[in-house]
């Protein structure tokens, strides 16, 4: 039988810190996903899930265990990927090109027709993620959680740490700066 988390936690802290490696075989897979939503070279993921482990080690410490330890696990994973993502947008290339060929039809259909468009889309996706690139670290964090990942306001503002009022002003905030970014590359048509 397995050890439980607590029992793997306990162990480590008291010393044993081989007994952190199964938390790591059993969270790899879900901390690697959150951090693909953030970055897109998978050295960068690399980095961002080796420096989620380094810091749950460094901190289980802290872990009170009033939540489960995924949680506690997830909202680090979260909070180091928010600070991947603001320690590289000043680096990042702003391009406000015209929309492509393909990302116009698909806005075209979309607006006639919001049923009929395919969601899974190529195009739509390109233009997702052309859009999530310019955003602003807190917008696209906010963004992310609130409408890809369809947390709640309440889920957000635990794992980031800011108030439920915070959240929804930067969830505010987003939707605007998504509605220039869209109108700099030429969908203000759809909007």
């Amino acid at each position: 039988m397995e050890p439980t988390d607590p029992e793997l936690i306990a162990a480590v802290l008291k010393g044993d810190a081989s007994s952190f490696e199964p938390l790591i075989v059993r969270y790899q897979p879900r901390v690697f996903a959150t951090a693909r939503r953030y970055a897109r070279r998978e050295s960068e993921v690399e980095d961002i899930v080796q420096e989620v482990f380094m810091k749950a080690f460094q901190k289980l410490s802290s872990f009170r265990g009033d939540a489960p330890f995924e949680h506690w696990l997830m909202r680090m994973a979260v909070r180091v990927c928010f600070d991947f993502l603001r320690g590289h947008q000043r680096n990042r290339e702003q391009t406000f090109t015209e929309l492509s060929h393909e990302e116009e039809d698909w806005l075209e259909r979309f607006q006639a027709d919001p049923d009929s468009a395919d969601e899974e889309a190529a195009a739509a996706k390109a233009l997702i993620e052309r859009v999530m690139d310019q955003l602003s670290p807190a917008n696209r964090l906010v963004i992310q959680l609130l409408e890809i990942e369809e947390k709640s306001v309440k889920e957000i503002s635990e794992i980031t740490g800011w108030s439920g009022p915070l959240v929804k002003v930067r969830a505010f905030r987003a939707r605007a700066e998504m509605k220039k970014i869209l109108s700099r590359l030429g969908a203000e048509k759809y909007l």
